[in-house]
């Protein structure tokens, strides 16, 4: 069946395989990942989106909704991908602390806008990842331990449902639908936008103190005891890097929601360490939150793999400092805990495991067998040392939806959408 109909349809662009701009459109943010959609639609507003999630139910299609393309999975062949980048509207309530946000609304422009008032969003290490995926999936960030969730601060979502039908989603009007958006993905509903909490950002420390190698096991154990003590308002992730062609490196990453001198205080333990390559830690914006890990804001072929810890034993460090980082290029080690481990009205829930472990590696034809083989390596090492649960916005592709949620979580989830979509017209990256 041809686009036509949609083209005349939809304000938007609407591009298939032999147009110019097909291949750039249809591409994921992870190279590595093959995305054979069958046309992409290019919203112009949401009621763009309401016209191509009636097509597709008209025409046995599904629907798959990619702001940026981060989290992309696979498995969506001959489907339409539906770009919302230009759904972009932002507002701050500042009197209220709520932010109003479009579907293609990054964390960076989030972050500037509310950092004019004090104020910050529950944002994630990167600016040009959207909200909306973000927070669908949970949203994991930098001040999770002092505040949970990003998807525990949404007031609202604005959707189309699987019928085209616009509509907002409340914790009062919508219970079931507004629980499952509310970190259980995008499988349910298209989002077009969301009203969420914003919190009281005193002032902001963090950056990066990147050691030679040979400081692994001091930078291990100050991170251990800086870990150990940190009040939930302090957050800290441990990195090894190896790059090609370049020494590896050690880092430890650090952020601080509130008084800078108080922030210096509680990382001092880095500061015994000496001999550092570089420290960038000092007062910032919470605009700047991005800057912390500097990761890479255009798309690159990336394979990742994280696990959860329930706490940091013997095994599980003998692993994460002794294995060699490379062909990977990343080792890296978050702290947890806090508000994370504390019940949340949403389907993420909480999650109590106290360190999550995340491996990254290039996806480039050369080097992709050995990523993979050393993923699967340090998994099976860790083996009784990690739980078997996942945050959403953490699954890699191969893995399921029912690596983030308990069987309960998952039952409940199912029969949302069962009963929202039944015909299965729209499909998260994750399906549940």
């Amino acid at each position: 069946m041809g686009f036509d109909e949609l083209r005349n349809t939809v304000r938007g662009r609407v591009l298939t395989a032999g147009d110019d701009d097909f291949d750039a459109a249809a591409r994921p943010w992870s190279l590595a990942v093959a995305q054979p959609v069958a046309a992409v639609v290019v919203a112009a507003d949401a009621a763009d989106a309401a016209a191509v999630v009636r097509y597709a139910a008209s025409a046995g299609r599904r629907v798959v909704t990619q702001p940026t393309g981060h989290g992309a999975a696979g498995g969506v062949d001959d489907a339409i991908l539906l770009r919302t980048a230009a759904l972009d509207r932002l507002e701050i309530d500042p009197a209220a602390r709520v932010a109003r946000a479009g579907a293609g609304v990054p964390w960076g422009r989030v972050q500037a806008a509310a950092a004019e008032h004090g104020l910050t969003g529950l944002a994630g290490s990167n600016p040009v990842v959207g909200v909306t995926g973000y927070t669908l999936g949970g949203g994991l960030g930098w001040f999770a331990r002092k505040h949970g969730f990003a998807s525990n601060a949404v007031r609202a979502f604005e959707i189309v449902d699987a019928e085209g039908r616009a509509a907002r989603v409340t914790a009062d009007g919508d219970p079931d639908l507004f629980w499952a958006l509310s970190g259980g993905g995008g499988d349910f509903a298209v989002v077009t936008g969301l009203e969420f909490e914003l919190f009281p950002a005193p002032g902001l420390y963090g950056g990066r103190i990147v050691w030679p190698a040979e400081r692994l096991q001091e930078v291990w154990e100050a991170f251990r005891a800086l870990t150990s003590q940190a009040p939930d308002e302090l957050s800290a992730w441990f990195q090894r890097f190896q790059f090609p062609q370049a020494p590896e490196m050690v880092a430890v990453d650090v952020a601080y929601l509130g008084d800078p001198a108080e922030g210096r205080a509680l990382t001092a333990v880095l500061d015994g360490l000496g001999g550092a390559v570089s420290d960038q830690r000092a007062a910032m914006s919470v605009a700047d939150l991005g800057a912390i890990t500097a990761e890479p804001s255009d798309p690159s072929p990336a394979i990742s793999r994280a696990e959860l810890l329930p706490e940091l034993t013997p095994e599980a460090e003998k692993i994460i400092v002794g294995e060699s980082v490379a062909p990977l290029v990343n080792i890296q080690v978050r702290q947890l805990g806090g508000a994370l481990a504390r019940p949340a009205a949403g389907a993420r829930g909480a999650m109590p495991e106290q360190y999550a472990v995340y491996l990254l590696g290039l996806g480039l034809p050369q080097l992709r067998d050995a990523v993979h083989a050393k993923l699967n390596a340090v998994v099976a090492e860790l083996g009784g040392q990690v739980s078997g649960r996942k945050p959403f916005t953490f699954l890699a592709p191969g893995e399921s939806a029912a690596a983030a949620f308990d069987a309960a979580t998952l039952d409940r989830l199912r029969a949302v959408k069962r009963d929202r979509d039944p015909s299965g017209v729209i499909r998260s990256n994750f399906p549940v």
